[in-house]
This record gives structure tokens, C-alpha cells and sequence, in this order.
């Protein structure tokens, strides 16, 4: 792999940052020392006092949190949902449903928070639990879940939606 794919990883992160503002955040996966996958969000704050999902976020409609798609960006091919994602830029959207969310990850790189059907590279289901507590902001992290495999988890509320990335 060539050396300048990090650096430009690296910028690519920087400008979605000043798109996405100062209330973003990063999650990222380091499957090894040249290997990662990194995801920009907006973590939104649940402010209701009834439940978000079903109400507020509705079921089986497409969804930006926080009003922008989170973005990912891989600098080595992975693989989700049984398809090889290649290097490069990416947006994610999610379809919440009562038992089960689909995670949809698309080749476009608008930022307006509009979805475009015709630009999904992939729908993945996602797996969906319960939190014992309540998580009051939406938020991505990965964690190691086996060899060169990392899982994408999704938290607000008392939702939990999972799905892994292997390298």
C-alpha cells in the first residue's frame, strides 16, 4: 500500500470535520499499523422524555443523525455484509425498525444530509439489542471483535445496532 494514502486519509478527515463543524467526532478501526477504517458522525443529543424510536427518529425511513450522513472512509479494502468495499470515501445512512436496522452505505459523498437511492453501494442488516441504560448522545464506536475484524456499533437511547468489518 502506498505510503501517501494515510496523509490524504488524514486530510479527508480534517474537511469533512470543518463541513460537519466542530460537533463531530471520529470513530476508527485499526485492523493493523496501515489498515483502518475511520467514521465521522454528528453526535446528537436525545432530548425528548419519550421514546426517540418509533416517535422522533420514525421506523423504516432513512436517516442522517444529527441531520448529516456519517461518513466512512477505508485506505484498504474491507469487507460488510458480504461485499468487498474498496479504498476511498463513503456515506452511511441507517433505516431504524423495531427489531432490526439496515445500514446502507452509499458511493456518495454529499454532504447536505439528502439521500440518493440510486448511489447505495450496499445495504447491510444490522443486528439490535438493548442497553441497560439509556444513552443520551448518538454515538459510533468500533470494537475488536476477532482477527482482522472490527464491529461498528451505533448507541442512543437504549438501542444499540451492530455490524462487523473485516479486513
Amino acid at each position: 500500500m502506498p505510503r501517501f494514502v494515510m496523509p490524504v486519509l488524514v486530510l479527508c478527515l480534517m474537511s469533512i470535520s470543518q463541513v460537519f463543524g466542530q460537533n463531530s467526532s471520529t470513530a476508527v478501526c485499526n485492523f493493523d499499523s496501515n489498515s483502518q477504517l475511520a467514521v465521522e458522525y454528528v453526535p446528537m443529543a436525545a432530548t425528548s422524555s419519550r421514546p426517540l424510536f418509533g416517535h422522533e427518529i420514525p421506523y423504516n425511513k432513512v436517516w442522517a443523525p444529527g441531520g448529516k450522513p456519517m461518513t466512512m472512509f477505508v485506505n484498504h479494502p474491507v469487507n460488510v455484509g458480504g461485499r468487498e468495499l474498496p479504498i476511498g470515501a463513503y456515506t452511511m445512512f441507517v433505516i431504524p425498525a423495531e427489531n432490526k436496522w439496515t445500514l446502507i452505505i452509499s458511493r456518495a459523498t454529499d454532504m447536505s444530509g439528502k439521500y440518493d437511492q440510486q448511489r447505495d453501494f450496499v445495504r447491510v442488516p444490522m443486528d439490535t439489542g438493548e442497553l441497560p441504560s439509556a444513552e443520551s448522545t448518538f454515538s459510533v464506536y468500533f470494537a475488536h471483535s476477532g482477527p482482522n475484524q472490527c464491529t461498528m456499533r451505533l448507541d442512543l437511547d437504549r438501542t444499540r445496532a451492530w455490524v462487523d468489518f473485516e479486513k
